[in-house]
């Protein structure tokens, strides 16, 4: 919740720059998709190609079939887009429950550090939820229920997930990263980028890269 706080606090700033802050979320979901979750998928599964292909047509399908929400006076592709990337970063956040369960059930050292790993990285995933959301003009309180729900997901992981992880296997547990890995990259592919497209800006670019760098950053500080 504390990436969602900075930007709330700054509102004005943060709504005037949330297309520069769409691209930074963009990178950072490409860039966790490949360099976290579909790497640590690949060791639990050899099914992560299917997995991570079925993550992009399902939320194609939800996008294209489904509609999310009965728009009247706002932009539906730009409220759909919002509720696309809530639910993927909610299932993710899900997923980083279920990892420091799994911590938890190796041993006691190994889950606090899963939790802090965990802890470092859902920061920028704060920032991520709020500024999509607030690109997509939604009221305050919303963003701050629906960013609440992102980062609740993960003490529920935990807590559901505990009991039955004796009988998870590692290799749905790769599948579920992978599934989330697609559903970051089509997020980020189909919805953020084009975004950033139409406003013919070349520091849109730059921030994107600066999202991929800051997730590279991070994996090195969490691994050493």
């Amino acid at each position: 919740m504390l990436g969602t706080v900075l930007l709330i606090y700054r509102e004005s700033w943060a709504r005037k720059n949330s297309l520069y802050l769409v691209s930074f979320a963009a990178g950072v979901m490409l860039a966790t998709s490949f360099l976290n979750l579909i790497p640590e998928a690949l060791s639990l599964s050899k099914a992560v190609p299917w997995a991570a292909l079925a993550g992009i047509l399902v939320f194609y399908f939800f996008q294209q079939v489904i509609n999310l929400h009965p728009c009247h006076d706002e932009d539906c592709r730009l409220h759909n887009m919002g509720m696309l990337s809530f639910a993927g970063l909610a299932f993710h956040s899900l997923l980083d429950g279920i990892a420091i369960a799994l911590g938890f059930e190796i041993g006691v050292g190994i889950g606090i550090m899963t939790t802090l790993a965990v802890l470092l990285h859902e920061f920028p995933e704060g920032i991520t939820i709020t500024s999509i959301l607030m690109y997509t003009k939604m009221k305050k309180k919303k963003i701050i229920l629906y960013s609440f729900l992102v980062a609740s997901a993960t003490p529920v992981g935990a807590i559901l997930f505990y009991p039955f992880l004796e009988r998870l296997s590692e290799g749905i547990l790769g599948l579920a990263l992978a599934f989330a890995a697609g559903s970051f990259i089509y997020i980020a592919a189909s919805d953020l980028i084009p975004q950033t497209h139409k406003a013919q800006n070349r520091l849109n670019g730059i921030i994107l890269f600066l999202g991929v760098i800051f997730v590279a950053l991070m994996n090195l500080f969490i691994n050493h």
